[in-house]
């Protein structure tokens, strides 16, 4: 290569012709400077660009981690109230168990637990999700199963309120359920009821909820009124002087029905109170 490089230069306003001789030195220099402030200007373009590139992702996640921030935030809301909503039901299902005094009360249901959702801020979106469907679906199968306790206590509830207790009057027995003399003949029948001796106009009272059957008056029982109680069961009142329910009329224990009376085939001023079950005639006496 050669050592010196001439450089001639020719001026448009002149004909004078100027050389300039350069060493390969300096040119070997000029060169290396250009490359490496070339590979400086391409080092610093790149990295400007991946500085502006990594930028936008880094504020792109920031958005996304927020936004990620807040629904975490709201699912661990809804965990929380999910959770509250699965120990009410809990409690409740406990507390009607025991009402009902059933025998298969689970061992396992808390009694009055609370408190806020535990969730580990490492837990991910979908983690607290999937614990919310997990609780959703235990709490669906919470309400059918309190479904058919309530159901259950209904029946029961109905059923107690059904069955005749109690007196239906205030008075004395003077007879009972069972064979006896026929204080007409004489001849040993059949009494299906209890005979309560009361002053004619004492109060009778319904012994159990249920529907005016039937009100009439017959040669035997004088004025009578039926109570039809569900569940199988009736009651009977015979020779009342008046009859105060009235036939379709809905009645609860206790309710005033009629009075004491003497119509009818009777001795005396009594109530002729006679309890059915499916048809068939039982000793009052022992729902007294």
């Amino acid at each position: 290569m050669a050592k010196r490089f001439s450089i001639i230069v020719i001026p448009e306003s002149s004909n004078r012709v100027k050389r300039l001789q350069v060493s390969s030195g300096i040119i070997k220099s000029a060169v290396c400077g250009g490359v490496i402030v070339s590979a400086l200007f391409a080092f610093f373009t790149y990295s400007y660009f991946s500085y502006s590139v990594d930028h936008n992702e880094l504020q792109r996640l920031r958005v996304v981690t927020s936004q990620q921030r807040q629904t975490l935030h709201g699912l661990v809301a809804d965990l929380d109230e999910v959770q509250q909503q699965m120990y009410s039901l809990q409690e409740t299902e406990a507390r009607v168990m025991q009402l009902a005094k059933l025998e298969n009360v689970p061992k396992e249901i808390p009694i009055a637990i609370g408190g806020i959702a535990e969730v580990s801020s490492s837990l991910e979106v979908d983690s607290v999700q999937r614990q919310i469907n997990k609780l959703q679906v235990e709490i669906e199968l919470r309400r059918q199963s309190q479904e058919g306790v309530r159901n259950l206590l209904n029946d029961q509830v109905s059923l107690h309120r059904a069955t005749p207790k109690g007196w239906p009057t205030k008075g004395w027995v003077t007879s009972y359920f069972g064979m006896r003399e026929s204080p007409f003949t004489g001849k040993r029948v059949m009494h299906e009821g209890l005979d309560i001796a009361a002053n004619i106009g004492t109060p009778v009272f319904a012994t159990a909820d249920g529907v005016v059957a039937r009100v009439k008056y017959s040669a035997g029982y004088g004025k009578m009124i039926i109570i039809d109680h569900g569940y199988g069961y009736r009651t009977i009142f015979g020779h009342n002087s008046k009859i105060v329910a009235k036939a379709g009329h809905r009645v609860k224990r206790g309710d005033l029905i009629a009075k004491v009376g003497n119509t009818g085939k009777s001795t005396g001023s009594h109530l002729h109170y006679e309890l059915q079950l499916n048809g068939v005639p039982i000793d009052p006496r022992k729902t007294l």
